[in-house]
């Protein structure tokens, strides 16, 4: 086996990683083929740990654009947060990967409440752990959670996953003459105003010089390919 670039990660995926074709809800097929990348890496020794979004239950700029208070909105994001680590946990468990889900949120009967330590303490035992309901304050998204919790459990990268190979100075399915990057910088993503992650998490990875790999998480030698060092996506440093 090629040694492992990176033992320990956080991968942050967008709720629409487990949505139907429409874009909304919870596809229990799309969920089972995010857990088989997972488990795939998983039986490479690496750990992993997963922030997932909500966009596929709960658009809170919808609600906002129609006067909805900011904080109601983005506490039903966390909730909507819960219901995909819980449909993504279900997939990883059903393929052999035991996994633990825990909530900045608390609410017990269905998660362990997020503890720092005890969360490092199931990825040393290869356990996966999902981490749900963002920071559990709200005004702040999921990648800013992503690059949080990843710093806490003292991950190796930020990967982001996406349904294109990397970042592009224009939307490549938009503008078929897009030009990927191979790597940036935290100044140059946050100068550009391009759309890797929102400017928080941006600069927090910047301020304790946490990398971000973005890659396509549907190509099925992207992952693999980037854990042990080969050239892949869109790498974002100092």
């Amino acid at each position: 086996m090629s040694k492992l670039k990176y033992k320990r990660v956080l991968l942050k995926l967008g709720g629409e990683a487990l949505s139907s074709p429409s874009g909304y809800g919870i596809d229990v097929s799309e969920a089972e083929a995010i857990a088989k990348r997972i488990q795939d890496v998983h039986e490479m020794g690496v750990e992993v740990a997963v922030v997932i979004g909500a966009g596929n239950l709960w658009r809170g700029k919808r609600g906002l654009d129609r006067g909805m208070d900011r904080a109601t909105a983005d506490y039903m994001g966390m909730l909507g947060t819960m219901m995909n680590a819980l449909a993504l946990m279900d997939a990883l468990e059903r393929q052999g990967v035991t996994t633990r889900v825990q909530s900045a949120v608390e609410m017990r009967s269905v998660a362990e409440p997020y503890i720092r330590r005890r969360a490092i303490r199931h990825l040393e035992k290869g356990r996966v752990v999902i981490l749900g309901a963002g920071t559990g304050n709200p005004y702040f998204s999921t990648d800013t959670a992503a690059a949080l919790r990843a710093m806490e459990i003292g991950a190796d990268v930020l990967i982001k996953a996406t349904k294109v190979d990397g970042v592009y100075d224009a939307d490549p399915q938009l503008n078929p003459d897009a030009v990927q990057f191979d790597q940036l910088t935290y100044i140059d993503v946050l100068n550009r105003r391009l759309e890797v992650m929102d400017s928080t998490a941006i600069s927090l990875c910047m301020d304790n010089s946490l990398p971000i790999l973005v890659l396509n998480l549907w190509d099925p030698q992207a992952l693999h390919s980037a854990l042990v060092g080969e050239k892949v996506g869109t790498l974002v440093t100092a």
